[in-house]
């Protein structure tokens, strides 16, 4: 039951080899008819071996003992409990409590954790994005252009990017030339996506007619829409994407499509 302490030992494979040395050299003591020394030793990493470095018989040299130098401290339970109240929330329980209201999984949140995104993201979400695009614009689109130490771009911002999307001003395409944009610093999203004429084109006439060179640009496409293969519409909803540089409304020229056609 005597023991020893080993100092000086720097990694796991360190202690698992210091633990090995210190189990045979004391076996072979005991065998021998000996005793161990309670004592501090030194662990060589070259050999792994220990030698002896300090004796420490006593319980006084642990300094097991009252400091005679500092007197007793016995603080009231009431400041105890005050101070305990003012204490800030531990990290440990702010990151459980936001991966219950984030509604992340265990692997999701280790990865914003590990990417060091989330302070990030929980300033994106109180300023009104919801967590699932908070997580999406850090983790993804912004951290594949720049790092998240430097990023150029603010919570704020990026917030205030997918409200864009969420109102149906722009896309998902169009929200990341806006990102490219802030992050070349021509402004927020808003001043970017009406500088380059981003928004999406919304305007029935416009898309109609957009809708209609596409529809009799490809005759095979329309048969196959008319004869129930309503699928072959992404066909037509693709070359009106491509016409309007990606700023269509998607689901209404869908809807065009199959007015126009007769679907």
């Amino acid at each position: 039951g005597t023991r020893t302490e080993t100092k000086n030992v720097n990694s796991f494979r360190g202690i698992a080899s210091a633990v090995r040395y210190e189990m045979q050299r004391q076996a072979q003591i005991l065998a021998d008819g000996g005793t161990i020394l309670q004592e501090t030793r030194h662990y060589h990493e070259e050999d792994g071996s220990t030698s002896s470095g300090r004796e420490k018989s006593d319980s006084e040299d642990y300094r097991y003992f009252p400091e005679p130098d500092l007197v007793p401290i016995r603080p009231d339970r009431e400041w105890v409990e005050e101070l305990r109240a003012s204490l800030p929330e531990l990290p440990v329980a702010k990151r459980r409590r936001l991966r219950a209201e984030w509604g992340y999984a265990d692997m999701e949140m280790r990865d914003v954790i590990n990417a060091g995104a989330l302070e990030l993201i929980e300033a994106t979400v109180a300023a009104g994005c919801d967590p699932a695009s908070a997580r999406k614009w850090w983790m993804g689109e912004i951290s594949r252009r720049v790092s998240l130490d430097e990023a150029g771009v603010s919570p704020a911002q990026v917030a205030e990017l997918q409200g864009l999307i969420d109102s149906g001003r722009i896309n998902d395409k169009l929200a990341r030339q806006a990102l490219e944009g802030v992050l070349a610093g021509e402004g927020d999203p808003t001043q970017v996506v009406e500088a380059r004429g981003l928004e999406v084109v919304s305007d029935d006439g416009a898309l109609t007619a957009a809708v209609q060179e596409a529809l009799d640009a490809n005759p095979a496409i329309v048969a196959k829409i008319k004869g129930g293969k309503v699928q072959a519409a992404g066909a037509i909803v693709g070359a009106v994407m491509k016409a309007t540089r990606g700023q269509a409304d998607a689901a209404r020229v869908r809807e065009l499509i199959m007015e126009m056609v007769g679907a």
